[in-house]
């Protein structure tokens, strides 16, 4: 499943995309999302297409149904020289099933096999579950064509310096996956080490703020020599409340996910670990829970920068002027939230975490705009008239 990041929440935009083209039938799933869907769909609405549906993946069909090209593989890369942004892309044709990584690798492709068959997916923990094989990630810029012949291996694209979105290690891929060669579970444990040798506070329990700021809270514990403890309790059926539609219905998901373990929490000053604050209401409710059980302090830290640029990429994240770390400094930021302290990674601290000196000025290693502003390729829509990607993290009327 894809989270409607492009589009919108319609059954006719739910992937994969399917259309019967010169050739054959061509099925299209894609994760990440463009920056010039809209300018192209314009473009390709003046010369006669007809969309089916308000998905940016629609797109790269419409392109690859039109384009002059001789074969099915030749006319898809054709499309693919035309977009912009961030994708993995998995196509099925009648005789092959193919593969794609844009060419910076913002977004994770990986390679299995079941049963001596070829499987993509956007993480190893897909694998996982279906008990296939990993062979190896898709290198960035890559295009795996799988027939009944064998696997043939693509480089249709200029080569670049892969950037990898460094927000798939913060948050966005599981913790039991692999990505680039690293386990996410063990870099958020580093994540955490580092942000307690960064900004460690005198205090009694670690509280993680649960599920994501789990494995970076028993990093940030483990360095710090301060006791790791379940200070809040999540309730597993209900979903993640930065996908609900609207304020008030989050707003209820956040009561109804987490609650405070009082035992744990009463009479302590407690260090609350989060791997990330976006809007921080969320950040407020929690903190407010964690004082109505008798904290004494509440010190928070976060396993990432201040998050101060919206995403484009695929990473659902709200407008600039909605973000907090884009309207409050540090002081702010922490009257705002309601805590004794608040403290973030440091940008060179994230990558020190992921085994570098630091973010290379000229050259950066990864992806990491939203605590940059540092975009690696063009945002053609954002810069039109529309935003192209619609925020499901924005307030409804």
């Amino acid at each position: 499943m894809r989270y409607s990041t492009s589009g919108g929440t319609l059954l006719r935009n739910v992937q994969p995309l399917f259309a019967d083209l010169w050739g054959g039938g061509f099925a299209i799933a894609h994760n990440g999302n463009l920056t010039n869907a809209r300018a192209l769909r314009s473009d390709l609405v003046r010369q006669g297409a007809i969309f089916q549906s308000t998905s940016d993946t629609e797109t790269i069909l419409q392109l690859t149904a039109r384009s002059q090209k001789l074969n099915t593989v030749e006319r898809f890369i054709d499309a693919l020289r035309q977009i912009e942004g961030a994708y993995s892309l998995v196509v099925l044709t009648n005789k092959k099933l193919i593969g794609v990584r844009d060419p910076l690798g913002i977004r994770p492709l990986v390679l299995g096999t079941l049963a001596g068959a070829p499987i993509l997916a956007s993480e190893t923990v897909a694998l996982d579950i279906i008990g296939a094989d990993y062979v190896r990630d898709v290198e960035p810029g890559e295009m795996i064509v799988a027939t009944k012949d064998g696997i043939e291996s693509l480089h249709p694209f200029p080569p670049q310096r892969p950037r990898p979105c460094v927000f798939e290690y913060i948050y966005f891929a599981r913790p039991d996956s692999q990505f680039g060669g690293h386990s996410v579970y063990n870099v958020r444990k580093a994540l955490g080490a580092q942000l307690a040798a960064e900004s460690n506070v005198e205090a009694d329990v670690v509280v993680p703020v649960p599920d994501s700021g789990v494995p970076a809270a028993i990093g940030y514990a483990r360095a710090s020599g301060i006791p790791f403890e379940l200070g809040i309790i999540r309730n597993h059926y209900v979903g993640r409340t930065f996908i609900e539609p609207t304020q008030q219905i989050r707003a209820l998901g956040v009561k109804l996910k987490h609650n405070a373990n009082r035992a744990v929490v009463e009479g302590k000053r407690i260090i609350l670990v989060d791997d990330s604050i976006v809007r921080g209401t969320t950040s407020v409710k929690i903190v407010k829970m964690m004082y109505e059980a008798g904290a004494r302090e509440v010190h928070m830290r976060i396993a990432s920068p201040p998050i101060t640029h919206p995403d484009f990429y695929g990473i659902d994240t709200p407008e600039q002027e909605q973000l907090l770390a884009a309207n409050y400094d540090l002081e702010g930021m922490r009257a705002y939230i309601g805590v004794d302290s608040l403290a973030f990674i440091t940008v060179d601290g994230l990558y020190r975490a992921l085994g570098y000196e630091g973010r290379d000025p000229v050259y950066p290693q990864f992806t990491d705009h939203c605590f940059t502003g540092d975009y690696p390729t063009p945002l053609t829509d954002k810069n039109g008239t529309q935003r192209h990607q619609l925020s499901l993290l924005a307030e409804i009327a």
